[in-house]
């Protein structure tokens, strides 16, 4: 029987609406900086409640889901619950033509229907620590970058291994404010991991690429899965003696709702940002980097898209990366469109304008800080000469055509075989490794639309780098081809022995050195690698004086304002972010409200457009208003705004109330604001969540998965029967009717 809270309040007096969006994406060891404004703002917790390394604390249930998302627990027998797209991949992974869990959806009605997922994991932090004293033990101004890095490299070694030392826990030190100071994380990782539930996708991704980044959204994005350990609790591989995690601390799930002006919070794994690059580097991202991200993404799209029309078995192999391609390009596209209309070079110019300032009067800052800027300029004006190179490895090269990073898999087999001092043993590990591989990376491969790629790929590498950045084999194959890539691709694909499983394994088989060293995958890649290791060895001095200059900026700038309360960039480590539940208007006699309703659904419907497709039983009961206990006036809540700060690596986080209570699920940001990784824009700056009253009618009322359900804590407040003072009651909340 699932638990029930039902609390009552006798009036709402004088509330005071926040319309501030707060900027920052802070520490939760460090929260006791933050906690008086967030309690001014309405938080009922204290920051032990957040954060502790005694007692069950909200960080106690929001883990790392997979390589970049983020998940939180829902129940004391180990629900989770994460973004539609953050298990999009896991769920393609056991998805097949005839079981097609994407398309259709898929509810496990016992334990014993959940599907483990293999190599997927989930991560709990154990705690953080400051560790900046020890791992700058040693380092002194007067060292070269390579060294102060060597230093830092060797002190945190041995404090992550002071951290391990028997244990079954991972460490990691990360640095923070350019390498001003340093914080370990302690990790437990989970790795039996099994999915429990997913809406269809025409519900988890209900406006797919038009509507993603955008507002108004109608997107129920979430899935569920659940988290198993042996019986003892300690994380354990697959095995069928494996039980449901009990997790230190679970979200209850309030089905109030939200209004404008509530205050809300975020907590999880924010990837990237970069909020003090200087203008030199937002210059670079208009006028060259972003926009070559975009060309080489949207040929890449279009590959993909004509070969996934054309057979639908290839769309469900390609599915889940055509959509990660296309995550990101739409996304710098925004970026670029923001970092323009809010001129973020401009008021970066007058930071940095303010700060020689600062420093011309202060002659110990000068001596200190004197050289930052000086620095960072003259590193981006070498940057700039091998940008193009860089850009067009990592996003033609490396992650274009896949038989070119697949034959990039053997290189070390490659260097085995052709060591006469290697152990046979050694060669026999490799070879294994290789065979498990396999059968995954061939699942989802086609070999045509590979086979266009990589000739468009190569063919644009050619026409857009540098000359004397391109490898003298690509220069060789133009010749040899008279420009024609596409009958260049042709040979190389006759003639490859990874374009085809078969192959593969009979040379696994039976490997030799000879064979592949003259396969031309294999051959190309080489080429490319060797190229770009030697172009990018000439910007090593450049990134040593980016590195210094950064870092010597962000300190300057810490102490001119040292009232000051700065957070860090993220990189993907545990972060808090506060604000409110606000609208925003994106430009003039424009204004977006704050929530969505079922009815924009019904409006987008498009039986002709795949990505706005409304399944018959969403629609029936729409007609019915069966909206159940998840209702309100007469309508069901789709999607909320909040001013929070996140990005990518958010996905999936937890909005939580006052009292820490689960009420949405982060999954995007809006068009407008796309510039917020480098500026945040206080009075456009939005985070899209999909409310979890409509989560919860789908995983109810939709899906009829009321095991689901049941082991879950559902908080509901509703007017108080007693004036003078707040009632408690504990009571089932109907399923039937409309609230």
């Amino acid at each position: 029987m699932k638990k029930v809270i039902i609390i009552t309040i006798a009036f709402l007096i004088g509330f005071t609406q926040f319309i501030k969006a707060d900027e920052g994406m802070w520490l939760p060891l460090l929260i006791n900086n933050n906690i008086v404004e967030m309690q001014e703002m309405g938080l009922k917790l204290s920051a032990e409640d957040i954060y502790s390394v005694n007692h069950s604390s909200l960080k106690d249930a929001i883990v790392i889901f997979g390589r970049g998302c983020t998940g939180e627990m829902v129940s004391p027998e180990g629900l989770l619950l994460t973004n539609h797209h953050c298990g999009y991949g896991s769920i393609q992974k056991v998805s097949t033509p005839s079981d097609n869990h994407l398309q259709n959806g898929f509810w496990a009605t016992s334990k014993k229907e959940e599907i483990p997922i293999e190599g997927l994991t989930v991560k709990f932090l154990i705690k953080m620590e400051d560790a900046s004293d020890k791992v700058l033990e040693g380092v002194t101004s007067e060292m070269t970058e390579k060294e102060r890095a060597n230093k830092i490299a060797e002190n945190s070694k041995k404090l992550i291994e002071t951290a391990t030392e028997d244990t079954h826990y991972s460490a990691i030190v990360e640095s923070f404010f350019g390498g001003n100071e340093f914080y370990l994380f302690v990790y437990e990782t989970y790795t039996d991991v099994r999915l429990t539930g997913t809406p269809p996708e025409s519900i988890g991704k209900f406006g797919a690429d038009t509507d993603n980044w955008m507002w108004p959204r109608h997107t129920g994005d979430f899935s569920m899965f659940r988290v198993y350990a042996d019986a003892n609790g300690k994380p354990a591989a697959f095995s069928e003696n494996n039980v449901p995690l009990k997790p230190k601390h679970f979200l209850p799930v309030s089905i109030e709702g939200v209004k404008k002006g509530d205050f809300t919070m975020i907590m999880g794994y924010p990837g990237s940002t970069q909020r003090y690059l200087s203008s030199y580097g937002v210059d670079l991202a208009i006028n060259q980097s972003n926009m070559t991200i975009v060309n080489i993404r949207a040929e890449k799209l279009r590959i993909m898209k004509e070969g996934m029309d054309a057979d639908e078995t290839v769309r469900l192999q390609y599915a889940s990366k055509y959509a990660r391609t296309a995550n990101y390009w739409k996304y710098f596209i925004g970026q670029t469109k923001g970092l323009k209309r809010l001129k973020v070079k401009d008021k970066k110019l007058a930071e940095e304008a303010e700060f020689s300032n600062w420093i011309n009067q202060n002659p110990e800052a000068k001596e200190k800080y004197g050289e930052a800027i000086p620095l960072i300029s003259s590193a981006f004006e070498e940057i700039e000469e091998t940008n193009l190179t860089k850009w067009y490895f990592r996003e033609a090269i490396m992650y274009g055509p896949e038989i070119l990073s697949y034959a990039n898999s053997f290189k070390n087999l490659s260097k085995l075989l052709n060591n006469k001092d290697a152990k046979e043993d050694e060669i026999n590990k490799e070879i294994e490794k290789l065979k498990a591989g396999v059968a995954d990376h061939f699942k989802d491969y086609n070999k045509n639309i590979d086979q266009n790629l990589l000739a468009s790929m190569i063919d644009m590498y050619n026409e857009h780098v540098p000359l004397d950045q391109q490898p003298v084999y690509l220069l060789e194959i133009d010749n040899k081809y008279k420009g024609d890539f596409y009958a260049y691709a042709e040979d190389v694909f006759e003639k490859t022995m990874f374009a085809d499983k078969d192959k593969v394994m009979a040379f696994l088989n039976d490997p030799k050195a000879k064979q592949l060293d003259k396969d031309p995958a294999l051959t190309a890649m080489r080429a490319f690698v060797e190229k770009y290791k030697e172009v990018m060895s000439t910007t090593k001095d450049a990134n040593g004086k980016l590195e210094k200059g950064h870092r010597l900026y962000i300190a300057g700038l810490r102490e001119m304002n040292d009232d000051k309360n700065y957070y860090p960039d993220a990189n993907f480590t545990m972060r808090l972010t506060y604000g409110t539940v606000q609208d925003y208007y994106p430009a003039d006699a424009i204004h977006y409200d704050y929530y969505t309703t079922i009815e924009g659904i019904m409006e987008k419907e498009d039986p002709n457009n795949w990505e706005f497709i409304v399944p018959e039983k969403l629609k029936e009961l729409y007609k019915a208003k069966d909206y159940g206990p998840y209702g309100v006036n007469g309508t069901l809540p789709i999607g909320f705004l909040t001013t929070h700060d996140i990005t990518g690596g958010n996905s999936g986080s937890p909005v939580l109330n006052d009292k820490g209570e689960l009420i949405g699920l982060a999954f995007d940001g809006n068009w407008e604001a796309m510039s917020g990784d480098i500026a945040f824009e206080p009075e456009l700056q939005r985070t899209i969540n999909v409310d979890i009253r409509y989560v919860m009618f789908i995983i109810d009322k939709f899906a009829g998965a009321t095991n689901l359900i049941d082991e879950m804590t559902i908080v509901k407040k509703t007017p108080s029967k007693i004036l003078g003072g707040p009632t408690y009651e504990t009571e089932k909340v109907s399923r039937e009717g409309q609230e």
